[in-house]
C-alpha cells in the first residue's frame, strides 16, 4: 500500500458511522458525518494537532524498525496515548458545548438522544 493509498476499515477514522460513534438511527437530526459540527471552527487546529500525533505514530514504527530499547518504545507509546486522549476530551467539550447545547434547546427526545450518545462517547473513552 503507498502513502496515497487509504484502506478503510471499521473503526478507522474514515469510516463515518465509527468515527462519529453511532449508528445513522441514533438520534433525531443526526448529522451524519457532514456538516458543521462543535469542532468545525477549531477544524485547522485539529488537522494540525492529528498530523502531530500521526507522526508521533509515525516515530513508533521507526523506533521498532530501527530496534529501539522496549522501555523507551512505551515511554513514545504513553506519549501517543495522552495526546490522543487529550485530543478526545477537547472534541468532546466541544461537542457538548456546540452539539449537546443546541439540543438542549429544543428539548424532547433529540435532547434525550444527545445526551445518551455523549453518555457512550464518554463511557468508550474511560474504557480505553
Amino acid at each position: 500500500m503507498t502513502t496515497t493509498q487509504a484502506r478503510t476499515e471499521p473503526g478507522d477514522a474514515h469510516d463515518t458511522e465509527a468515527h462519529a460513534g453511532h449508528t445513522p438511527e441514533a438520534g433525531a437530526g443526526h448529522q451524519g458525518g457532514h456538516g458543521p459540527h462543535g469542532y468545525s471552527a477549531q477544524k485547522d487546529a485539529h488537522l494540525k494537532r492529528l498530523r502531530r500525533i500521526e507522526g508521533q505514530i509515525r516515530g513508533l514504527q521507526r523506533m521498532v524498525d530501527e530496534d529501539v530499547y522496549c522501555i523507551d518504545v512505551l515511554t513514545q507509546v504513553s506519549a501517543g496515548t495522552k495526546a490522543l486522549q487529550s485530543f478526545a476530551l477537547s472534541l468532546l467539550e466541544e461537542h457538548l458545548r456546540h452539539c449537546v447545547a443546541a439540543a438542549a434547546e429544543e428539548g424532547g427526545a433529540e435532547l434525550d438522544a444527545k445526551v445518551a450518545e455523549a453518555t457512550a462517547a464518554i463511557g468508550r473513552l474511560l474504557r480505553s
